[in-house]
């Protein structure tokens, strides 16, 4: 298997633009795909707004089975089980146009494709998935996913909910509680995560929702947002499982509970996507409509720099998700080629690219945040009304940082893997943190370097930011080895590192091979952006760096380090950053809407 195809070598390794996968690279049948998804969310979601927001549960229901009609339920779902068969980069373009109208409908449909269905396919024997798979793809079924429970949320391995195997030996019978469960009220099928005796880990049972089995549920719970998306307790008392409903082996929970929620992420950061770009267009057109001191308020620096921000941030969101999506179907291709079955492949598949999902996950849900949130404030007062549909973006975007794993968890999963990468020998990070080590000790060049081609500085700059982390981190580790994990505060610094790298060099990769596609003229824009991008990322590195060094070295090694740092984020040509804006927000506010 060639080593491009390895997760967390972005770091230490040099990607090619022609080696990535971008928005411009989608076939006609994903285009024609994407443009039926955004038919029915316009008109049934889109159109509809208000009944999500008015709590209609029954509404969402209703549009969950009109998808299924559509076939949009079963896109991941392999055809041998009823599904469409569709490949990574579809199922995720998909997730992305089918989210961005309302997170209640959003919620439902990850909840149901996603941790719901995905198990089965996943782990499921093959019995299991001719029982119940097409069922679920169809949307004949809905699904529901049981794992938190009020003492165990980010822990969750520390459930209680048990499962007692019967005297005859024929089934389970599990007793316990557990809450946040999304679909619950409308669900056919759960998967629920129980401990058998005093098992080390939880185990994955398929079980159905029939009366009279003991399963009972709490009224629906009043949230800040994802309003008509079912979330309720589900309290299991002997609660009947066969024994043949057992998902994988015994045990094996907390793994399945794991890897769905690995698939969970970047199809969560996916989902984040289309609704940027529908509060970025809505922002648009406000800002070009609302007269001000008799000029458009669109005219105004202080709305075009938060246009050109939002915009940026959503580019960048686009670019590191579908470029870590196709990693991912390359990867499961491979796989499939050496003869592995599609279960394993998927699994591996994502599983290799685990630190980039945790990456995505948490910078674009932050991003839809930030993004909602100066949607608000360029609509002014109508913007915090809810006849506004900022307001419900906002609320929406909320529990985004929060379930598939907190952003806490996800940043410090996402440097605890790479660690863990390196230590297995699949990704080498001591070399190359060794050979930065070396570099500080010598003398810098004083040359000016030739930075005529386009993003040849930028370029430099990002190889830079990658020294920066190894720096860090390599110091980090040396320091605290396997007690690394305790330094919570260190860790989070260093993954906002690492996500910046990933973001930036992604955004810079995507332009540079839009650039030799469409020539530099046509996409002055996107070359804003993407300098835009780095700009930014440039200074979080620095930041973010600079907490650590002065927080765990000292005296020489830390004058040092600083040293080391300065120069990996230092510009020899400054971008004009206003300027760069303006050149975004000049094609946004012409075009009316985003545009990219």
């Amino acid at each position: 298997m060639s080593d491009k195809t390895r997760g967390g070598q972005f770091l230490v390794k040099e990607t090619k633009c022609e080696d990535i996968f971008t928005p411009e690279d989608f076939s006609e049948e994903q285009l024609m795909m994407r443009d039926s998804v955004k038919e029915f969310v316009d008109k049934e979601l889109w159109a509809h707004k208000d009944r999500f927001e008015k709590k209609d549960y029954a509404y969402t229901e209703e549009t969950m089975r009109k998808a299924g009609d559509l076939g949009l339920l079963g896109v991941a779902v392999p055809e041998a089980y009823g599904g469409l068969g569709m490949g990574f980069v579809s199922t995720m373009l998909v997730c992305d146009y089918i989210s961005g109208a309302t997170g209640s409908f959003s919620t439902a449909f990850g909840a149901h494709t996603g941790i719901g269905t995905m198990p089965i396919t996943l782990y499921g024997t093959e019995e299991q998935k001719q029982k119940y798979v097409p069922k679920l793809a169809s949307g004949e079924w809905f699904g529901a996913y049981c794992l938190t429970e009020p003492g165990a949320g980010s822990d969750a391995n520390s459930g209680k909910t048990k499962a007692v195997l019967s005297e005859d030996g024929t089934h389970y019978k599990i007793t316990g509680q557990k809450m946040w469960i999304s679909n619950a009220g409308f669900c056919s099928l759960f998967i629920v995560f129980a401990r058998i005796g005093d098992d080390k880990n939880i185990t994955g049972f398929i079980l159905e929702n029939t009366p009279d089995n003991g399963i009972s549920m709490g009224e629906e719970e009043h949230k800040l947002g994802i309003r008509a998306s079912s979330t309720r307790q589900v309290f299991f008392s002997e609660t009947k499982v066969p024994v043949e409903n057992m998902l994988s082996e015994r045990g094996n929970g907390f793994k399945i509970a794991m890897n769905a929620l690995n698939v969970g992420r970047i199809k969560l950061a996916a989902a984040c996507l289309d609704a940027q770009r529908r509060v970025i267009s809505g922002s648009v057109k406000y800002a070009n409509e609302r007269i001000q001191f008799n000029t458009a308020i669109s005219q105004f620096g202080a709305i075009r720099a938060k246009l050109a921000e939002m915009a940026t941030s959503c580019y960048a969101g686009e670019s590191a998700s579908y470029r870590a999506a196709k990693d991912i179907e390359d990867r499961i291709i491979s796989r499939e080629a050496e003869g592995v079955s599609h279960q394993e492949a998927e699994l591996k598949g994502v599983e290799e690219y685990a630190i980039e999902c945790s990456i995505l996950k948490v910078a674009v849900s932050e991003d839809v945040q930030n993004c909602a949130d100066e949607g608000i404030q360029i609509f002014g007062g109508m913007g915090f009304s809810e006849d506004t549909p900022m307001e419900s973006a906002w609320r929406d975007a909320r529990i985004a940082r929060i379930y598939e794993g907190t952003n806490e968890i996800n940043r410090m999963l996402s440097v605890g893997m790479l660690i863990k990468k390196a230590m297995k020998g699949h990704v080498d990070l001591l070399g190359p943190a060794m050979k930065v080590s070396e570099e500080l000790m010598g003398i810098p060049s004083f040359e000016t370097p030739d930075y005529s081609e386009l993003f040849a500085e930028e370029k430099e700059i990002v190889r830079n930011l990658k020294k920066s982390f190894l720096m860090v981190a390599g110091s980090a580790v040396q320091k605290f080895g396997a007690d690394l994990d305790a330094h919570q505060q260190l860790l989070m610094a260093a993954s906002d590192m690492l996500i910046e790298v990933y973001m930036a060099e992604s955004t810079i990769l995507r332009t540079e091979k839009l650039v030799k596609k469409e020539g530099e003229a046509k996409v002055q824009e996107q070359i804003a952006m993407a300098k835009l991008y780095l700009y930014k990322a440039v200074d979080i590195v620095n930041q973010k760096g600079k907490e650590s060094i002065i927080s765990f070295a000292e005296g020489d090694e830390q004058r040092m380090m600083l040293m080391g740092l300065r120069r990996f984020t230092k510009y020899t040509n400054m971008p004009n950053v206003v300027a760069l804006r303006e050149t975004i927000t000049a094609k946004l506010v012409a075009e009316n809407e985003y545009c990219f």
